[in-house]
């Protein structure tokens, strides 16, 4: 009886425990799930000693809910820089301290500060274009995109997608201009540029489909596709742009509203470290933004990596093209008929 009754109370107080284990809320996309768990959950849990749970989902569906409540809700959120650019000049991150996150100290420069103060870049990825080498000369330059010989070959991105914007501001330089300043030149090269457009795209998956079925054979795209798009062509080439691709980087931040903060900067710096950096990397889950990740050619062949690549991408400035994006939704939807 007495045994029994030892036990029970033992399971009781273990239950209780369990009960009141501490958890950690993560925001991301949810995409390679049983990786990040192998990777990046089971190891933190271990650390930390707290129960990791998730919200996940697209960038604006996250980001617009983690707002709606005032940011609260979630510890850490996972954002392409377009949208945490949005969180950031809505108030809804932290500024952090760089002190308590030191492995900031070993990334490319583009990645340890890039929106002011507020949140590091975990991974870097680019923008740029891809055609079928078996059916398109050379593609050199963004200005190559308005060649006549690509007549109804060219899918382009939505505007509202991450890359659509982008459009705009290589429509600029194609018109010799600051498309920020003078969007009416801005929009005048894309109406030049609509007989080469054969349909706009909206998901990657899309895209991918539109080249794999041959309705389309170049694309403007960011890397996380090329894979894709090579097995269904393979003979679709990322091009070698004299004028460069444009950068694409994921970031971390905590909101206003964080419940776990020392645990949000321990999660931060963990996922920052060479060792989670380098895995996913290697696994094909991010590219990396650790100076002291070292790939194969065949590992690194997905990625931006290296820093001759990462020196030769163009950042764009998210804070005027946010600002400017719902009048640039209107003139690209009057062109292309949405």
């Amino acid at each position: 009886m007495k045994l029994a009754l030892l036990t029970a109370t033992c399971v009781a107080a273990l239950a209780t425990t369990a009960a009141q284990a501490e958890t950690f809320t993560i925001s991301w996309w949810g995409y390679n799930g049983e990786k990040l768990k192998a990777n990046i959950v089971e190891p933190f849990e271990k650390i930390c000693g707290c129960e990791v749970v998730f919200e996940t989902g697209n960038n604006s569906d996250r980001l617009g809910k983690l707002q709606a409540r005032g940011g609260k809700g979630v510890d850490v959120i996972y954002l392409t820089d377009s949208y945490s650019q949005l969180g950031v000049e809505a108030g809804t991150f932290m500024k952090l301290d760089r002190s308590r996150l030191p492995n900031i100290e070993n990334l490319y420069e583009l990645a340890q500060d890039p929106q002011g103060g507020y949140g590091p870049a975990y991974a870097v990825g680019r923008a740029g274009v891809v055609y079928d080498s078996a059916k398109v000369e050379p593609i050199t330059s963004w200005n190559d995109l308005w060649r006549e010989d690509l007549k109804g070959q060219v899918t382009l991105p939505g505007i509202t997608t991450t890359a659509g914007p982008m459009v705009v501001v290589q429509a600029g330089k194609k018109a010799g201009v600051d498309a920020f300043e003078d969007e009416d030149a801005a929009f005048a090269a894309i109406e030049e540029l609509k007989p080469n457009s054969v349909k706009n795209y909206n998901t990657g998956s899309e895209m991918v489909n539109l080249i794999s079925t041959g309705e389309a054979s170049v694309a403007i795209a960011q890397d996380f596709t090329l894979a894709s798009l090579q097995k269904a062509v393979p003979t679709m080439t990322w091009a070698t742009l004299d004028d460069g691709d444009i950068a694409t980087l994921n970031t971390i931040n905590i909101p206003v509203g964080a419940e776990k903060v020392d645990l949000a900067y321990e999660f931060i710096n963990f996922v920052l470290s060479k060792e989670v950096q380098q895995v996913n990397a290697e696994q094909g889950v991010d590219a990396p933004v650790h100076t002291g990740v070292e790939l194969t050619p065949e590992q690194a062949a997905i990625w931006t990596y290296g820093p001759e690549a990462i020196a030769k991408l163009n950042r764009m400035d998210y804070a005027k093209m946010n600002a400017a994006k719902t009048d640039w939704i209107d003139r690209w939807n009057e062109i292309f008929g949405m």
